[in-house]
């Protein structure tokens, strides 16, 4: 007995570890992909969308821009060509959610330091008040690091425009001008095709978990 277990003993090593490989291919198979849609302006309240585009349901991309960062260099798509990036709108004088969603913005940056193909974006809504040399100050508090995350101002009819054409995440101030904005507290997640792939409440450490298992989502889509 004990020589016909020695015998075969190769042999059922051999079917135990094919076996192994077997279920672990047929899991694979039956376990659905995960991936995240594509929004389009039919996907959001269309208090947050210019009228221009409320009713577009496919092809819809964030737009070219040209904006200055903390260090007063000017910032456009190509600094985020081929990126997964993550965008806000917030202003440094806010007093309320923009405290909150900057830190979230930090903690997001902490976790994805080592991810070069991912950056940050924040716009800011009041854009006569937050200068270069303020927001250099502000980057500085809140322990931005230059390579990862941009804040940007310039134009305010630009900001407004990125805001409500492309990022859909400001409704409109019928007290003021033609560009005033009521920011939300949004996070956008937009992929290296310049899609929006998924929108976070920027206050809340849920959907910042929600974002960052959504960015490795995204991410292991371009690893196909």
């Amino acid at each position: 007995m004990r020589e016909f277990f020695s015998k075969y003993k190769t042999f059922a090593l051999v079917m135990l570890l094919l076996s192994a490989i077997i279920v672990t291919l047929f899991y694979s198979a039956l376990k659905p992909e995960q991936t995240l849609p594509v929004y389009q302006p039919t996907d959001f309240d269309a208090k947050l969308v210019d009228s221009s585009i409320q009713l577009v349901r496919k092809y819809h991309t964030i737009a070219d821009f040209s904006l200055l960062n903390q260090n007063g260099k000017t910032i456009t798509q190509e600094d985020y060509r081929d990126k997964i990036y993550i965008a806000d709108f917030f202003f440094t004088t806010c007093p309320s959610i923009c405290p909150i969603m900057t830190r979230n913005m930090a903690d997001l940056q902490e976790e994805l330091k080592e991810q070069e193909d991912v950056m940050l974006l924040s716009h800011s809504v009041t854009p006569e008040i937050d200068s270069v040399p303020r927001l250099k100050a502000y980057a500085l508090e809140n322990g931005v690091i230059d390579e990862k995350w941009n804040l940007l101002t310039g134009p305010k009819k630009d900001i407004y425009e990125l805001a409500r054409k492309s990022y859909l995440v400001v409704q409109e101030d019928g007290d003021g001008g033609p560009f005033d904005m009521i920011h939300t507290e949004n996070f956008v997640l937009v992929d290296k095709e310049r899609r929006i792939r998924g929108t976070y409440d920027g206050t809340k450490k849920e959907d910042m978990e929600r974002l960052l298992a959504d960015v490795e989502i995204l991410r292991e889509s371009y690893d196909d």
